[in-house]
């Protein structure tokens, strides 16, 4: 099943995407799938919560996982973090994400 999601990309545009909750994806996954990001500037150390590359600011209410510790000391360093900053690679794609919205956060 497909759930929709809106992302803003660090242009201001917002896509509505559909992304797939049964292939155990995450966020940074399906951004880079839809090319709303440039090759290289997110992502960059194939989600393993070692850089910000895939900090984006959630916008809507939607209930998500707890951070983990490395997610934390990771947005601790990155720049233009908000209290609504995660990184993508750390959201994993469930029909609970329906209607997510977020935006990307600047390159740093």
């Amino acid at each position: 099943m497909d759930i929709k999601i809106n992302i803003t990309d660090r242009d201001g545009v917002t896509h509505e995407v559909d992304a797939p909750t049964d292939m155990n994806m995450n966020l940074m996954e399906v951004v880079r799938s839809y090319e709303l990001a440039p090759e290289g500037t997110i992502g960059v150390c194939g989600g393993m919560a070692m850089c910000a590359s895939c900090q984006c600011y959630v916008k809507s209410d939607h209930e998500l996982p707890e951070k983990s510790d490395d997610e934390e000391a990771m947005l601790a360093e990155a720049f233009y973090v908000e209290d609504n900053s995660r990184l993508g690679c750390q959201i994993r794609i469930t029909e609970d994400l329906d209607g997510l919205e977020v935006e990307l956060a600047p390159e740093s």
